[in-house]
C-alpha cells in the first residue's frame, strides 16, 4: 500500500523536472550580433536609410554600366529641359548632360564625405581618448585645443585652408576633416571617462597592463558604440560640407561632383532650377539615408531601445 501510494507522487514529480529544460532555453540571451540584426530590422526608418543607400550606391556604382557617358561632354544646347532626347534631366550652363554628372559625381562625393569623417573621428578619438584617460593636465590642455577649433567658424577655416593649399580633391577632404573631430573628441572623452572606472578596467591596470594596452584594447571597444554613430553622421556633414565649399567657388574643377555641379550652376538657378535641385536632392538623398542609418545602429546598440 505504501509503494502504491508513493508512485503517483513520483510520477508527478517527473513531468515538473522535465518542464523547467525548455524553460531554461527560453531565457537563454541572443547572441549580440543577433539581438543587433533583429533590433534594426525592426526600426522601419532605419530599413528606410538603407534603402536609400543602396539606390544611391547602386546610381553610383552601376550607372555607368547602364548610362556610359562623360560627364564634361557637351551633348545639347545650355540650360536644356528634363526630358529633351540627348539629356533626360537636361543640361546645365554649357550644355553638359546633368545625368551623367550626378552618376560620375557620386564617387567623388561619397569619397570626399567617407575620408573626411575618417580624418575626424581618429583625430577625434585619439584626442578625446586620451584626455578622457589621463585627465588631470593632458585633459585640461587638449580640452583648450578642442575649444579653440570649436570658437574658429569651420567654414572659414576651411575655406582658408583649400585657398591656401589650393582647390584640389585632397586638400578639400584634409580640411573638413581637420575642422570637423571637436564633437567626436568630446564624445570620446566622455567615454573613457565613464569606462575607466569601471571595475574590469581597474582589475587590468592592477594586473600591470600598460596605459596604451587600456586605452586601445580595453577601453576603445566598449567606447566604440556611439563613437560609430558620430562617424556616420560626419560622413553626411562632410558630403554637405564639400557641397557648401562646392556653391562657394572652391571645388575642385578637375573632379566631378554634385556639390561641384550645384556651384557652377548656382548663378542660373532661377533660370534653370534643375542644374541646381536634381543634385541637391542626390545630396539630401544620401544624407538622409546616412542619418537614417546612424539613428538605427544607434538604437540597435542601445539596450534600453532594444527592449521598447
Amino acid at each position: 500500500m505504501t509503494q502504491t501510494a508513493m508512485e503517483p507522487t513520483s510520477a508527478m514529480s517527473k513531468p515538473a523536472k522535465a518542464a523547467s529544460v525548455p524553460d531554461e532555453a527560453a531565457i537563454t540571451p541572443a547572441h549580440p550580433a543577433t539581438e543587433f540584426v533583429r533590433a534594426f530590422a525592426r526600426n522601419q526608418s532605419a530599413i528606410l536609410g538603407l534603402v536609400l543607400l543602396a539606390l544611391v550606391f547602386a546610381l553610383t556604382f552601376l550607372g555607368p554600366v547602364i548610362y556610359p557617358l562623360d560627364p564634361y561632354e557637351m551633348v545639347d544646347m545650355p540650360f536644356a529641359a528634363p526630358g529633351g532626347e540627348y539629356a533626360p534631366l537636361g543640361t546645365d550652363y554649357i550644355g553638359r548632360d546633368i545625368l551623367a554628372g550626378i552618376i560620375s559625381g557620386g564617387k567623388a562625393t561619397l569619397a570626399v564625405g567617407a575620408s573626411s569623417a575618417l580624418i575626424s573621428v581618429v583625430i577625434g578619438i585619439l584626442i578625446g581618448s586620451f584626455a578622457g584617460y589621463f585627465g588631470g593636465f593632458i585633459d585640461a590642455a587638449l580640452m583648450k585645443v578642442t575649444e579653440f577649433f570649436q570658437i574658429l567658424p569651420a567654414l572659414l577655416l576651411a575655406m582658408l585652408l583649400v585657398s591656401i593649399f589650393g582647390a584640389k580633391l585632397l586638400t578639400i577632404i584634409i580640411a573638413i576633416g581637420i575642422v570637423s573631430w571637436p564633437q567626436t573628441a568630446r564624445l570620446a572623452r566622455a567615454e573613457f571617462m565613464r569606462i575607466r572606472k569601471l571595475d574590469y578596467v581597474n582589475a587590468a591596470r592592477t594586473a600591470g597592463a600598460k596605459n596604451s594596452y587600456l586605452i586601445f584594447a580595453v577601453i576603445l571597444p566598449a567606447a566604440l558604440p556611439p563613437l560609430i554613430v558620430a562617424a556616420g553622421l560626419a560622413v553626411g556633414s562632410a558630403i554637405l560640407f564639400e557641397a557648401g565649399l562646392s556653391f562657394l567657388g572652391l571645388g575642385d574643377p578637375n573632379v566631378m561632383s554634385w556639390g561641384l555641379i550645384i556651384g557652377q550652376n548656382r548663378n542660373y538657378l532661377l533660370d534653370a532650377w534643375w542644374t541646381v535641385t536634381l543634385p541637391g536632392i542626390a545630396i539630401f538623398i544620401t544624407v538622409l539615408g546616412i542619418s537614417l542609418v546612424g539613428d538605427g545602429i544607434n538604437d540597435a546598440l542601445n539596450p534600453k531601445l532594444r527592449r521598447r
